[in-house]
């Protein structure tokens, strides 16, 4: 089955998203988008993902779990899990290892977590969009320990970006994809970048308003609708796979 799917979506826990970016909202507009795979992946933080997959499900759509972790190297990258319990463990270790630091609405923007009515039910005291005191090799590590997946996000932007901050990617670090923009071509990536010749690149939205959600995307080939085969499309196993991304 092929499957729209957009995995870099920013909630109102995000403090750089837009208050309409409720997980009711997201829903809505995935499927008017005709996605069949989303993942809330807020700054540093997962508690979203619960209230957006039950919503999701209504919808015929399937939700991840995910983060966009931010590492102590100030680097993005999008960490995606299945279950609650691995969902669960993600937090912690953000939770753990994030760089307390009192956060300002008036300047960062509010950091609130809501039910399906959206209603605020609390409100984030620290500033999610802190660096975590990990490496990008041990976030990834962690990652991988509770059998999640690891993604360098927007890999071709000028901030935050594994380029960005290191200046290359590098040869040891064990991602399972690449997320590249809209605004960049595969091809031209490759020649700036030495990469494993094996890489899977993904795009998202990378959204922090309600139109975006969707209007970016990759499409799968799935045997179905499941975190086991999309990590299998990812890494080139089973009889899923990722429809090129040029």
């Amino acid at each position: 089955m092929i499957v729209k799917a957009d995995l870099h979506i920013h909630s109102v826990l995000s403090p750089c998203a837009d208050l309409e970016m409720s997980p009711v909202n997201i829903v809505t507009r995935a499927a008017q988008m005709g996605l069949a795979l989303i993942a809330v992946t807020d700054h540093n933080c997962t508690l979203h993902g619960p209230l957006t997959r039950s919503l999701a499900a209504r919808q015929g759509i399937y939700c991840l779990f995910g983060a966009e972790v931010n590492t102590r190297e100030e680097i993005h990258c999008l960490c995606l899990v299945d279950t609650e319990e691995q969902r669960l463990a993600l937090q912690d270790y953000i939770e753990q290892n994030i760089t307390r630091i009192p956060n300002k609405p008036e300047v960062f923007g509010y950091q609130v977590q809501v039910n399906e009515q959206e209603e605020i039910v609390q409100e984030i005291d620290y500033l999610l969009h802190a660096a975590l005191k990990r490496s990008i090799d041990e976030v990834a590590g962690f990652v991988h320990g509770i059998g999640g997946v690891f993604i360098p996000a927007h890999v071709d932007r000028p901030k935050y970006s594994v380029t960005s901050q290191l200046g290359f990617v590098p040869p040891s670090l064990q991602y399972d994809a690449l997320e590249i923009s809209k605004n960049s071509l595969v091809e031209q990536f490759r020649k700036s970048n030495p990469i494993k010749p094996n890489t899977q690149f993904i795009r998202n939205s990378d959204s922090h308003f309600i139109h975006q959600v969707g209007s970016t995307y990759t499409e799968y080939d799935l045997e179905n609708l499941s975190f086991k085969c999309f990590k299998e499309a990812l890494l080139g196993q089973g009889h899923s796979s990722v429809l090129p991304v040029v």
